[in-house]
């Protein structure tokens, strides 16, 4: 699979996740990549989370982009 094929696989699992109405909610870095952690819910009865394991480097920018994006829309 190319690198191009790859970061693509790995933007529509964030895509969806985010469609899913999950938030991101920490990122985690080590030499295997990133560890993206999201939630959605409101109360702490109906959180549910959901976590990617991210390898590409543009997959990674990528979910700092749209967390950064986040934090701006939420002040």
């Amino acid at each position: 699979m190319s690198a191009y094929a790859a970061f693509l696989e790995e933007k529509r699992a964030i895509d969806q996740t985010l469609i899913d109405g999950y938030r991101i909610v920490g990122i985690s870095e080590d030499l295997d990549g990133s560890a993206v952690t999201f939630t959605r819910g409101d109360t702490a009865d109906t959180v549910e989370q959901a976590r990617l394991q991210l390898l590409t480097a543009d997959a990674r920018k990528y979910v700092v982009t749209l967390l950064i994006t986040q934090m701006n829309r939420t002040g």
